[in-house]
Order: C-alpha cells, then structure tokens, then sequence
C-alpha cells in the first residue's frame, strides 16, 4: 500500500510539473509594417513601403529561472542581416537583489536600447542608440539590435516609499565584443554596465559605460570606450533624455530629448530632437527635429504616423578645378522624412 502511494505521488508531482512547464510557457510575435516618404535627393527611393520587423518569441519560467527565445523573421538573405536569432537567453531569478543572465541578449547601454519598439515613442530608435549601443554601430559591426553575447548580473536594492520601489539598480556584463550570433574572435572582452537611482517609482537617473573592442576586417582591433548619462521619467507623461561619447575610434557624440502627452481617447503625442556628431564635431553631425503620433484602436494594435525634419552638415571637397588654396566648406543639407507604421501583436 506504502509503495503504491509512493507512486502515485510521483506520477502526480511529474504530471504538476509539466503542467508548472506548460502554465508558464507562452508564444507570441509581432510585426511592424511601414510606408515611407522622403524628400532627400540622396536617397534611393522617395516613397516606399515595407516590414520593418517580424518577431516571434518563446518565453519560459520553470522554478528560479526565466529563458527566451527570439527570432527575426524578416530581412533578406544574405547573413546577418537576414532571418536570425536576436535573443537567446536564459536568467536565474531566485532574488530580486540578484539575478544572473547568459546568453544572447541586449547590452546594459543607456535607458533605451532595452526597450520595446512598441515603447519607445517615435518610428525608430534615437541615433544615439543606433550608433552607439549596436544596432547599427559606428565601429562597423554587423547588424545586432543592440545586443551581444555574454553573462550579467543584475538586482534592485533599497525599497523605499508607500509602493516599495527600489530606489538603487545595477547592472554590469561581461560580453563577446562580435555582436549577435558570432564567435569571439580574440580573448579581450567588452565590460558594459549601468547604475541608476529611482527616487519615484516612475523616474529613474542613471550612468552606463562600456569598455572594450571588436575584431574587424583583417583582424584589426577597434576600440569602444562609452559612457552615458540619462534621466528616464514614465507616468501619465513621457519624458526620456541621454548624452553618449564614444572616446575611441575618432570620437563621437550624441544626445535626444523626447517628451510623450498624457493618453487622450487612446492617442498621444510626442516631441523629439536627435542629434548625432561623427567626430565630435557639427560637421559631421546630423539633426533631427520630430513629431510623432500614435492611436491604439486596441491593446494590441497601434498606428504610429512619424515626421521629421532632418539637418545634416557635411565638409564639401572644393572641385578639381577650383583653385590650388581653395578651402572645404560645410554645407547643410535640410529635407523631411514622413513615416506611417502599423504595429501589431499576439
């Protein structure tokens, strides 16, 4: 009778556990279509239309741990800019004080870069994160939504007010330095962290830096030195700002500033301005002033109409028959980018 029940209780502690497996596993997607206009004279196409983004996930909680499993449906086939995994990660979450991630995830790099495109306000992200925090990265990397291989710690200390918010966190990682879905290439590392304080529940100030380089073509090292302040603040109003230097590879700096309306009837508005400088320098810098709107008819769909007008300076190369002593001059070039993006979940 004892080595029946003994069994029976096993069979049921097994059958609950994946049932647990089952109950906290989900999948999901979503997909970000767009139109496009320009009135640039260097682009490729005035009008145009197209899939920004297709993706579909897997996120899982068995006991301490969290795991996820993204993929990116969409691009062309050429490599790494084509389909691929953009996340792959699995995370202990025993205490909130502690936490350790592995895998392939984003990197701990300025108040934006984790967050979901849904979030974030404007039709893509700021310069700022493109350039800097390695989606599109200034060094040459390939293609990588701001996200490397590698390990991290993580926690949340010292709940304070009536709603027990912590008022410090941290993160800090240790990462490949190649980008998404590449082997390391050397035995040096990128070291990547941020530290910032809540002093309410919905404001957050915080520094990151990043050390470390890359291995590029012929195997030549580039170096990344970063470091970036911001100020985050999300309430019934949005307000979001950041300033990055990049200290290697020739310099460079960036700054935005967004500010989102209360919800009216489902829809907001936001200002934003996104200044870009190769080089430290306004001759080779790019401004963007915007104005973004978004309605969402349901919770899981969002139409996102995006304008911005664009400064970009440049030194302009005097031609091969100007004079002997003739100088470079910088020119700006000003024109407007319009966008209209259907967002999409399930």
């Amino acid at each position: 009778m004892a080595i029946a029940l003994m069994a029976a209780s096993a069979t049921l502690l097994a059958q609950t556990a994946k049932e647990d497996v089952r109950q906290n596993t989900t999948f999901g997607g979503y997909v970000i279509s767009k139109a496009e206009a320009t009135t640039s004279d260097d682009a490729t196409a005035k009008a145009d239309f197209g899939i920004r983004l297709v993706r579909l996930y897997v996120d899982s909680k068995i006991g301490d741990f969290a795991m996820k499993l993204q993929v990116q449906a969409n691009g062309n086939t050429s490599g790494v800019n084509g389909p691929r995994i953009v996340d792959a990660w699995a995370e202990w979450q025993r205490w909130r004080q502690f936490r350790v991630k592995a895998g392939q995830f984003k990197r701990p790099f300025t108040f934006e870069n984790p967050m979901h495109p849904w979030l974030i306000g404007k039709g893509n992200y700021s310069q700022l994160t493109l350039r800097l925090a390695g989606f599109n990265d200034r060094t040459g990397e390939h293609a990588s939504n701001g996200r490397d291989i590698g390990i991290q710690l993580q926690g949340d200390l010292f709940p304070i007010g009536s709603d027990g918010h912590s008022f410090l966190h941290y993160q800090g990682g240790v990462f490949t330095g190649q980008g998404i879905n590449f082997a390391d290439k050397d035995t040096r590392k990128d070291f990547i962290g941020g530290l910032w304080i809540a002093p309410l529940k919905e404001l957050q100030i915080g520094v990151f830096g990043w050390t470390g380089n890359r291995v590029g073509a012929g195997d030549a090292t580039i170096e990344r030195r970063r470091y970036n302040v911001g100020v985050n603040y999300n309430g019934a109003w949005t307000a979001r700002s950041e300033f990055a230097v990049d200290n290697a590879a020739g310099g460079a700096d960036a700054f935005y500033a967004l500010v989102g309306t209360p919800s009216w009837h489902r829809s907001r508005l936001f200002l934003h301005y996104d200044l870009y400088r190769e080089g430290k320098s306004k001759d080779g810098s790019r401004a963007i002033y915007g104005l973004s709107a978004q309605h969402m008819p349901h919770p899981n769909v969002m139409l996102q109409a995006n304008y911005g007008l664009n400064a970009v300076r440049a030194l302009e190369q005097p031609q091969y028959h100007s004079l002997p002593m003739a100088k470079a001059t910088t020119v700006t070039k000003r024109f407007s980018t319009f966008d209209l993006q259907l967002y999409w979940r399930f």
